[in-house]
């Protein structure tokens, strides 16, 4: 537990503090977030041209108006959208450090669809020199294996479901992930768990461990007592 104490001290803002007026996963949201204490959760996917940009969509049609997917763009297509009708846009990995700067700590998805191995090594890279406090997780749990062969020192999570409300993933994946049989492989530091999906009996089985366990996402102030009956921490969205 002692790896990840630093993530649950706080609630954890969801895609950084974001509203109506303000885009998830901005600069902004998360200036927002490190000025009001509270740690950060992003997201990040590889550009055609490899470069680690901050976004949770597969399409950037939802925050962006095109029907296009992050890993068929360049950045330099990218860098020209906004979020939302805002004036952000689609920060880099690196941007978003720069303006966190160490203030609150961080927890990074990694959006690796297919072959663990390039998105991870980017993403190391860049947080190679970063002095703040951060923690990694993905879905996929080879992601998890690349990390614990060739980042062991970083601190690193098993996010999970019952994907009943959560296609993040392969239907072939799902049935394992839900009871978390990758457990032994990939050695996890912390499960983030969907908090819809609680309580389950293997996840209370893995918290004994002193394993702790984070529960996404809590978006209302009665949620939030439920789910910290199974969970030491909470990932939530516009009640902070």
């Amino acid at each position: 537990m002692k790896r990840v104490n630093f993530l649950l001290h706080a609630p954890i803002a969801h895609r950084g503090l974001h509203d109506h007026n303000v885009p998830e996963n901005s600069l902004e949201a998360f200036r927002r977030a490190s000025e009001a204490k509270y740690p950060i959760e992003l997201d990040v996917r590889l550009t055609k041209n490899g470069e680690v940009v901050v976004f949770h969509d597969e399409n950037l049609h939802r925050m962006c108006g095109i029907r296009k997917e992050v890993a068929k763009s360049s950045f330099t297509e990218i860098r020209e959208l906004y979020l939302k009708h805002t004036r952000e846009r689609i920060p880099l990995l690196s941007e978003a450090l720069a303006v966190i700067n160490g203030k609150v700590p961080i927890l990074i998805e990694l959006k690796c669809d297919q072959r663990a191995g390039k998105l991870e090594a980017a993403a190391v890279e860049i947080l190679e020199n970063y002095k703040g406090k951060y923690a990694l997780q993905s879905f996929n749990p080879l992601s998890l294996r690349w990390l614990k062969k060739h980042a062991p020192e970083i601190p690193r999570g098993q996010l999970a479901s019952n994907f009943k409300n959560c296609k993040e993933v392969s239907p072939l994946l799902r049935p394992a992930l839900k009871n978390v049989w990758c457990f032994s492989l990939t050695k996890p530091d912390f499960i983030s768990y969907d908090i819809r999906a609680l309580p389950n009996k293997r996840i209370e089985k893995i918290h004994k461990q002193d394993v702790p366990v984070l529960g996404w996402t809590v978006a209302k102030i009665s949620e939030s007592s439920e789910a910290l009956k199974y969970c030491d921490n909470i990932i939530c969205e516009k009640i902070l």
